[in-house]
Formats: C-alpha cells, sequence, structure tokens
C-alpha cells in the first residue's frame, strides 16, 4: 500500500492524495483501504454548488473557501471538470483559479474528470469526499462541472445545495425550472450587480412562493452575491448554517440520515453490479455475442439485460445458438 490509513486519518496531504488517485483509478487496494476508513466518516459538513457554465461557481466556491478559513475551519474541496480528449484526465481549470490556496495546508482541493459520467458529479465524487471528511475536513465544497439542466446528481452526495444563477439569462430561469432548480436548498443571484439581477430574484422567489410547502418543511431563499468582491457571502454563510441546522433538527436527522444512508448503498451497488455483469459476459466470452446479436436486431437489449439480471443470460445465449445451428442444418 503506497499509502498510511493512519496518516490519512491524521490529515497528511501526500497519504490523502495518493489514496483519492488510487480509488479514482479503480485500485483494490484503495477500496480496501476506504471500506476501514468509512466508519471515520460522517463529522464533515458538505456542500454542493451547481448552475450552469459562466454563472461564476469557481469563483463562489473560491471566496466561500476563504471565508471558512477566516473562521478556522478546514476546507475541501472537489472539483469537477470536464475530461481531456487526450489523457482521460480533468481539465483544470477550476484548480488554477483557486491557487491563493495552494500555499494554506487548510484546504485540500481535488479535481476530477467526469469520464463520460452524467449528472454534473464524477464517479468516484462519494469516494474523495469520504476520504476528505476521514482526513478531518469541517466542510466539503463540491463544484459540479456545469452542464446545464441534468445536474442533480449533487442533491444526492451534498448536505446543502445552492443552485447559482446569473442575471441576464431572459426566460431561462423558466426553461431549467424542471432541472436543477428543483434540487435548490439555496438559490444564489451571482454577480448580482449587474443589471437585471433584482429581476431574476424576484422570478426566483416568485418560483419559489409558487411551490407547495408543508409547515416545516424548508423553503429555499434567494440570496445574492458578487463572489470576487466577497458581497453578500456572510449572508450566504448563515443561510447555510440555517439549512445545516433545519436537517440536523432532532426530528428530522434520522429520517435524513436514513436517505444519506440509502443514496450512498445504492450508488455503490449500481457501479459494482454493472461492473460485476459486464465482467462475467467477458469473462464467458460472452459480451461480445450478445453485442453481435443486438447490433444485427436478432435480440432486443432490454431481453438480454433482464436475462443478465436473472442471471439466465448464459441458457438464453446458448440456446439462441442452438436454434440458430437448427435452422443452417435444415438449410
Amino acid at each position: 500500500m503506497a499509502f498510511s490509513l493512519k496518516d490519512v486519518l491524521s490529515g497528511d496531504i501526500r497519504a490523502a492524495a495518493r489514496l483519492m488517485r488510487d480509488l479514482d483509478d479503480e485500485i483494490p487496494a484503495a477500496h480496501r483501504a476506504l471500506k476501514r476508513l468509512y466508519k471515520h466518516t460522517g463529522r464533515a459538513y458538505i456542500v454542493g454548488i451547481t448552475g450552469a457554465p459562466g454563472s461564476g461557481k469557481s469563483t463562489l466556491v473560491d471566496v466561500l473557501a476563504e471565508f471558512l478559513r477566516k473562521q478556522g475551519k478546514s476546507v475541501g474541496i472537489v472539483c469537477i471538470d470536464p475530461t481531456s480528449p487526450f489523457t482521460g484526465g480533468a481539465i483544470l481549470g477550476d484548480r488554477i483559479r483557486m491557487q491563493k490556496h495552494a500555499l494554506d495546508e487548510g484546504v485540500f482541493i481535488r479535481s476530477l474528470a467526469t469520464r463520460g459520467h452524467l449528472g454534473g458529479l464524477s464517479k468516484s465524487t462519494i469516494d474523495i469526499v469520504n476520504v476528505m471528511d476521514a482526513m478531518g475536513k469541517d466542510v466539503i465544497l463540491i463544484e459540479t462541472v456545469g452542464v446545464g439542466q441534468d445536474e442533480v446528481e449533487i442533491v444526492k452526495v451534498a448536505h446543502t445545495n445552492l443552485v447559482v444563477v446569473v442575471p441576464g439569462l431572459g426566460d431561462d430561469i423558466q426553461a431549467i425550472k424542471a432541472g436543477i432548480l428543483e434540487i435548490a436548498d439555496l438559490f444564489v443571484v451571482n454577480k448580482s450587480d449587474r443589471e437585471g439581477a433584482d429581476k431574476t430574484r424576484r422570478e426566483l422567489e416568485t418560483m419559489v412562493s409558487m411551490n407547495d410547502y408543508k409547515e416545516g418543511d424548508w423553503v429555499p431563499p434567494v440570496l445574492s452575491t458578487v463572489a470576487p468582491v466577497g458581497t453578500g457571502l456572510p449572508e450566504l454563510l448563515e443561510g447555510i448554517d440555517r439549512h445545516r441546522r433545519h436537517i440536523f433538527r432532532d426530528e428530522n436527522l434520522g429520517r435524513y440520515k436514513a436517505g444519506k444512508a440509502r443514496v450512498e448503498l445504492l450508488e455503490i451497488l449500481k457501479k459494482k453490479l454493472i461492473e460485476k455483469a459486464v465482467d462475467d459476459l467477458s469473462r464467458s466470452n460472452l459480451l461480445e455475442p450478445l453485442l453481435e446479436e443486438i447490433a444485427r436486431k436478432r435480440k432486443d437489449p432490454y431481453s438480454i439485460a433482464e436475462k443478465v439480471i436473472d442471471h439466465s443470460f448464459a441458457f438464453h445465449l446458448m440456446e439462441g445458438t442452438r436454434q440458430e445451428r437448427g435452422k443452417g442444418k435444415k438449410r
């Protein structure tokens, strides 16, 4: 093992970075280490920041980290970046913008490539967040890749989700209403010194007011910021803290933790089951023949998937092969 679990738990940046790298590369030893680290997680507060490209998410994350450090909190930052078409790694645009934290041992920044994973996150995001949690980070900020309406995966990972909107989108707020706007715990009208900021804020407030909230439900506030100069950041941090107190109330906490545990388990199950199914098919030399059958429209992928799930795919393929041979003999 290229890292010590004791070093990771003590907050050693190099040990944590090596473990994160191996997790992203899906090294088996790293996953075994994560199993042992898991009991040390659950202390960090996780904030997701999502929104359309150009909304200023990276700058907002940068300034949030600065304000949190002034409060004496250690910060982990997970930046989900587009995937390089040449290396398959993350295009490190976000990390470049956060250079002022490079020498601060209280801030750990990790960039992850989406590698084709949809929903604004990387498939190893939860693993990386758990490592940062285990190494003692107080707050973990996750910035999604910025792909538009379908960045809703963040709601499965973060405690508090910020949806960042900028003035000048016109009718776009209504256009994306059914997408990322519905996952917001707080709305942030960033670049609020631009023309049209008040209009954007009123539209969001109207949209929130149209929802049917029950007594005791959290009603997302709409806050304004100008991230580069820190305008509105104290109010934003207070909003995040109010939401934290809301979800951690005694009457909410048990249900909330159970919901998060369910999401985490289901995400890991989906990943592991898919990997196992593909591996089983490949090792049994069934994958390519099945793909060929689907490509020639002799079989449909829905039926094949059902056969894979109920473990009868081998019999199904052999039966199909026998039928094909029988036809050949008749000819």
